[in-house]
């Protein structure tokens, strides 16, 4: 465990992070995808994700996968441009993401909240966390979120197609599950930066509907696992309170460190499932770990369909069902893509598709098909 960079209050952060970490192997919240012998979700499962708003799905991914993995982070991080704007990478080759309209790169100071107590994502993260003093040889920014990311790694495409947690999902979200968006989040040691205290989902909080699974769930792929320095962070339950003032609470406790949140302890191949509406954040990366996230959600249908756009990741549009058919193919064609490197697995079977006769394959016209696809995410 790790966290040097936070100057006088370094032991109280140290401490802090050893005892979120044993708080958090005791919530009974962790174990393999299992399933009962009619075919759902154990109940054990279901009972301790509803209990505390996440779960840790351990050994989903193997070795063969998180090298493929590996590999296309490590091309991804080889093409990122030389500095924000820059249409080059270090070589001077057109720059990962330089062609696309939608947005896909954000930037961050070394170490720094580049979303607390600003307005951006609709002022959902009201308040800044610390920022350590990064190393002097530090770059003047550096890129820790990557938006769109299945246009960029086939690999993060074919977990999208795992068979198994696309059960997860219909478990939770119904078999007519809608994608929600997708992404890589790069937390670089000593440089990859904080994500504030906040809750996802803007369009529901005040329905008469709203129940505590209206804003769908992210699963977070761990390429090398997380820790109490450089994973998420979530307040257990708090996904069922509704809005929380996210200020009074930090008030409270008296710093950014609040006394009830957990963190997600991963090990490589591990998948965490999140409530989008928990209470989440992470600190800034001051460990000497990486810590490399494929961040994928999904939606109920019902709570997508026939509403207007959250204007997080995308502005205005209303989500009807073509709009909704169109993005999901993704779905369709991240079965396809895991079909062909993973001959012996049995593919989800998507309802949806089978309901309408819709088949996907993916090959070097789908794969040029979906540029800048994200432009038709469902944010909520």
């Amino acid at each position: 465990m790790d966290g040097i960079g936070y100057g006088s209050e370094e032991a109280a952060m140290q401490a802090y992070l050893r005892e979120g970490e044993k708080r958090a192997l005791a919530l009974g919240n962790r174990g393999p995808i299992r399933f009962t012998a009619s075919g759902e979700l154990h109940p054990d499962i279901v009972e301790a994700y509803w209990r505390c708003g996440f779960y840790v799905f351990e050994g989903v991914l193997k070795a063969d996968e998180l090298a493929d993995i590996e590999r296309d982070v490590k091309d991804i991080l080889d093409r990122l441009p030389v500095e924000r704007g820059a249409k080059v990478d270090a070589k001077g080759w057109p720059a990962l993401a330089s062609d696309c309209a939608a947005p896909t790169l954000l930037w961050s100071k070394p170490l720094g909240d580049p979303f607390g107590g600003t307005d951006l994502a609709n002022g959902r993260h009201p308040v800044k966390m610390f920022e350590p003093q990064a190393a002097k040889d530090a770059p003047k920014e550096v890129v820790y979120l990557i938006l769109g990311s299945l246009q960029f790694s086939e690999a993060a495409l074919r977990v999208y197609g795992h068979p198994q947690l696309l059960a997860v999902a219909a478990a939770f979200n119904g078999p007519d599950f809608a994608p929600f968006n997708e992404a890589l989040f790069i937390k670089e040691p000593g440089r990859g930066a904080s994500v504030a205290w906040h809750q996802d989902g803007t369009t529901h909080w005040d329905s008469p509907e709203w129940d505590e699974g209206t804003h769908g769930f992210n699963f977070m792929a761990q390429l090398y696992g997380c820790t109490a320095a450089n994973g998420v962070w979530v307040v257990p339950g708090s996904h069922k309170l509704g809005r929380i003032d996210i200020k009074a609470k930090v008030a409270a406790a008296g710093s950014e460190r609040l006394p009830d949140a957990v963190p997600i302890i991963a090990a490589p191949g591990d998948v965490a499932i999140t409530n989008r509406q928990s209470l989440h954040g992470s600190f800034a990366n001051t460990s000497k770990d990486w810590r490399v996230t494929v961040n994928f959600g999904f939606h109920r249908r019902g709570s997508v369909l026939g509403v207007k756009a959250g204007g997080v990741h995308n502005k205005e549009a209303v989500y009807d069902a073509d709009r909704i058919r169109e993005r999901a193919r993704l779905i369709g064609y991240a079965i396809d893509a895991r079909r062909q490197r993973f001959p012996g697995e049995t593919p989800y079977v998507y309802k949806p598709h089978l309901d309408e006769g819709l088949t996907y394959r993916w090959d070097t016209a789908a794969k040029a098909g979906i540029r800048d696809y994200n432009l038709l995410d469902l944010s909520i």
